[in-house]
């Protein structure tokens, strides 16, 4: 299974290569190579561990999630499988981070009907908190209203469906009537189960507040590369252009948001009058500190774990 998750990686890099390349030029690779001559590198420690913030952040709330649904990890194994999930960071819409529930089952033989909706939760406060921190931008700044507001509709649509038990159990018991969904009813409501106590008012609430400064961790390091570029712009509209991209790039299932995250941080400043050998290069560090540092922190962290309990095994995850 590693292997394949290794090989998904290196496609996904060499996509990344090409990718960047293409940017090298419509920059002038010359220029691009200049600005990061200038760039200050000393700040490079304190971008990454703002980065980093972010991944412990958002561990605080896998394990609050655990904690809600009371399955019983140790911190240090709960904190192996959050950062091992972060080799999936280049799946589309991080849904690879599903690994996390096949590992929880093989450390804590915990269904994993009854643990991935953690994933999907995180993904849902994520969104939500995403689009608190690009709304403000959005209507200042009069871009991106469709997208932000239309995202942060359907997750919020989608909120209320879960924590509305009747309906979705309506919902359920037609998707039962399924033929090739037939045998899986009884995964189907633990899984809903587990998502409608994740969802309820006060975790809700709880986590979306914790999202907002995790990804606030992320935004200020974004910041911080702008200025060491010399780019005179204000903090809201660093913090709009981040989140708008992760956004954009998120909801097209994309793995990483390869192309569109990456497009949409270089076209906003190129709007702005910002050199493009200066949008590129800024492109290149913000997703070089967030993206690719996740993968490499998840790829530690799986060998970690695997010295500790052996290899991933999936074998058995069709019957849980």
């Amino acid at each position: 299974m590693i292997e394949k998750v290794k090989k998904n990686i290196f496609i996904s890099m060499a996509i990344a290569a090409m990718l960047y390349l293409g940017f090298m030029v419509y920059a002038d690779y010359k220029n691009v190579i200049a600005a990061f001559m200038k760039f200050n590198w000393y700040w490079l420690p304190v971008i990454l561990l703002l980065t980093f913030l972010n991944y412990l952040t958002r561990f605080f709330k896998w394990d609050y999630y655990l904690r809600v649904l009371k399955i019983k990890l140790t911190k240090m194994d709960s904190f192996a499988i959050f950062m091992s999930g972060l080799i999936m960071s280049v799946t589309p819409g991080k849904m690879g981070e599903l690994l996390k529930a096949y590992l929880v089952k093989q450390v804590a033989h915990e269904p994993i009907s009854r643990t991935a909706p953690i994933i999907i939760v995180e993904r849902i406060t994520d969104f939500i908190s995403l689009v608190l921190l690009s709304l403000a931008g959005a209507l200042v700044f009069n871009y991106g209203r469709i997208v932000v507001l239309g995202t942060g509709v359907f997750f919020i649509l989608l909120t209320l469906i879960i924590s509305n038990k009747r309906l979705s159990l309506q919902i359920i018991s037609q998707i039962e009537k399924i033929k090739f969904l037939h045998g899986h009813g009884e995964k189907i409501r633990t899984a809903y189960e587990s998502s409608y106590n994740l969802l309820r008012p006060w975790p809700l609430v709880y986590m979306v507040l914790i999202s907002l400064v995790s990804w606030s961790f992320e935004c200020l390091g974004y910041y911080i590369i702008l200025i060491n570029f010399g780019i005179n712009l204000s903090i809201l509209w660093s913090t709009f252009v981040y989140t708008f991209s992760t956004i954009a790039g998120a909801i097209t299932m994309l793995p990483g948001g390869l192309g569109v995250t990456d497009g949409s941080l270089t076209f906003l400043l190129v709007q702005k009058n910002i050199a493009k050998d200066l949008a590129v290069s800024s492109t290149f560090i913000i997703r070089v500190v967030t993206l690719w540092f996740a993968v490499l922190i998840g790829v530690i962290s799986v060998s970690f774990y695997q010295s500790r309990y052996g290899k991933v095994a999936l074998e058995n995850a069709g019957n849980s």
